[in-house]
């Protein structure tokens, strides 16, 4: 990347500000708790680069800060750190119940959100199926008990969002199979698991079963 070519978006800021700060920014994993006005401190070292300007690093840190793997790190006892790793106090337990509680809104927003969409896809092949029938009548006529949408039958249940935590063992569903898996890292739209095989993978949390 050239020196003056600008970040695109916060995923691309983040991971640069990774690559310059390694013991204050991780992308994998818990992430340690930032030091209270991280912003102005790194605003002020980064003010001569042309990559990325002000409203991006702000933009950027309120994604990272706001993840569940940040979240999740901001725990009782968790120290705070500098741009250059230094611990810089322990968490309030202000800080700390806040962030359980925005951890929790978050998580039974993302479960709902995944609650309509699996909803909305039901009732769209069940109309399509509908749509089917009256269009061919004679299948219909032919298999009479048919249902393309209630036929599969997954063994296993969805994972609840309480039971979304990193280490859990469960199988990750890939339509008529499944396998074995255990989660190493959760973010607002997708779960990372590690296989038996010792792979690593990214997925829907709709994919895996418990």
């Amino acid at each position: 990347m050239d020196n003056t070519e600008k970040l695109a978006n916060s995923k691309e800021v983040i991971a640069y500000i990774a690559e310059l700060f390694p013991k204050c920014f991780i992308l994998e994993g818990e992430a340690k708790p930032l030091k209270i006005g991280i912003f102005q401190e790194l605003s002020e070292r980064l003010a001569e680069d042309e990559k990325v300007s002000k409203t991006q690093l702000r933009a950027a840190l309120r994604q990272y800060t706001s993840s569940w793997r940040y979240l999740h790190g901001v725990k009782p006892g968790a120290t705070r750190v500098d741009l250059d790793g230094n611990p810089c106090g322990e968490l309030e337990q202000e800080h700390v119940d806040h962030a359980q509680k925005t951890l929790e809104e978050s998580k039974a927003k993302v479960q709902a959100r995944r609650k309509e969409q699996a909803k909305k896809a039901r009732e769209e092949a069940k109309a399509k199926a509908d749509k089917s029938r009256k269009t061919n009548p004679s299948s219909r006529k032919a298999k009479p008990k048919a249902d393309p949408v209630t036929k599969p039958v997954v063994p296993k249940r969805e994972l609840n969002a309480d039971e979304m935590v990193v280490g859990k063992e469960v199988s990750v569903n890939m339509g008529t199979s499944s396998m074995p898996a255990t989660i190493v890292e959760i973010n607002k739209d997708d779960v990372r698991v590690r296989l038996l095989n010792g792979l690593q993978m990214v997925v829907k949390a709709e994919h895996l079963r418990s």
